[in-house]
């Protein structure tokens, strides 16, 4: 007796690419940094343009925080850490650390 083959089945390939869904990182406002400061650091770690750091800063001050960066999870996950870590403004004796940031998916 001979041995019966299954009929071979055609699997279809998912070649269509996801992308991960974006991420806001945001910048919440406090008054232990300067104006200079928040420029400066957004310039560092974002390279956002002078021109950019202070309508950024007047809008953090203004409303309590402001999106400086959308990107990918890991990505605003690290540029978070990296404004926590960002350390203290020297230019105000009061200021004892970093400004205070947070990442919320982006819609």
């Amino acid at each position: 007796m001979g041995t019966a083959t299954a009929p071979e089945k055609k699997v279809k390939e998912n070649t269509e690419t996801r992308k991960q869904p974006p991420y806001h990182v945001i910048l919440h406002d406090d008054d232990d940094h300067t104006f200079e400061y928040v420029i400066l650091m957004l310039n560092d770690l974002f390279g956002h343009s002078i021109e950019l750091g202070f309508k950024m800063a007047e809008e953090v001050h203004r409303t309590g925080r402001v999106i400086v960066d959308t990107t990918s999870l890991e990505r605003a996950e690290l540029k978070r850490d990296q404004i926590l870590g960002y350390g203290p403004d020297p230019r105000l004796e009061r200021s004892k650390g970093s400004m205070h940031a947070t990442i919320e998916p982006a819609e």
